[in-house]
């Protein structure tokens, strides 16, 4: 069976514009370019983590997740994460092995930003973040216009399509969120000023 990873490394080589393509529940996923006010939007978040004083807050770096068995469940790009630690010798040598992604267990908080892909990030990532045991998802749903921080992940028997979380905490677009210690509570009024 072809390595998920090779395979987004031949979609990323095929295309005629830079892409990076992620493998959620056994498909391909090429999200839409982000534009400026997605982009603002997520910087605008990880900056309040700075500024809460975590200093492992972090954009770009794509992470692996894997079945029980070892074979790939996911390779995802989250818009924005605070990490558990800085990359060891190990977690290099595992990013090495795994053509690029690092391990998920990295990642103490994820967050993404909904674009004109919505029911990906709020379907099949969702519940990708919750089967590979990610402890916090924010989720910003810019078509629905609210904010949400859901916790306490549970994947009920060996199907991760199954997985979801526990808990949910949800505002609307422009009142703040609030996030379990020690993560601070988020504003969200960035996501109020005009879009694309």
């Amino acid at each position: 069976m072809q390595d998920p990873a090779d395979l987004l490394i031949a979609f990323e080589k095929a295309s005629g514009t830079p892409i990076r393509p992620e493998y959620v529940e056994g498909t391909v996923i090429v999200p839409s370019r982000p534009t400026d006010a997605h982009n603002h939007g997520a910087e605008e978040l990880s900056y309040q983590f700075r500024i809460a004083g975590l200093r492992l807050v972090g954009m770009g770096n794509g992470y692996r997740a894997a079945h029980k068995d070892g074979r790939t469940m996911a390779l995802l790009i989250p818009d924005f994460y605070v990490r558990r630690r800085k990359a060891t010798e190990l977690d290099e040598s595992y990013r090495k092995a795994h053509k690029g992604w690092y391990p998920v267990d990295m990642i103490a908080l994820v967050g993404e930003v909904t674009s004109t892909n919505h029911e990906t990030d709020t379907g099949p990532k969702l519940r990708t973040y919750a089967a590979a045991d990610v402890p916090l998802y924010v989720l910003t749903n810019r078509h629905q216009k609210t904010a949400h921080c859901y916790s306490d992940p549970i994947t009920p028997g060996d199907d991760p399509t199954e997985a979801y979380y526990a808990t949910e905490v949800k505002a609307e677009l422009g009142r703040a969120l609030p996030l379990p210690s020690p993560y601070p509570t988020l504003g969200t009024a960035p996501f109020l000023e005009p879009t694309e």
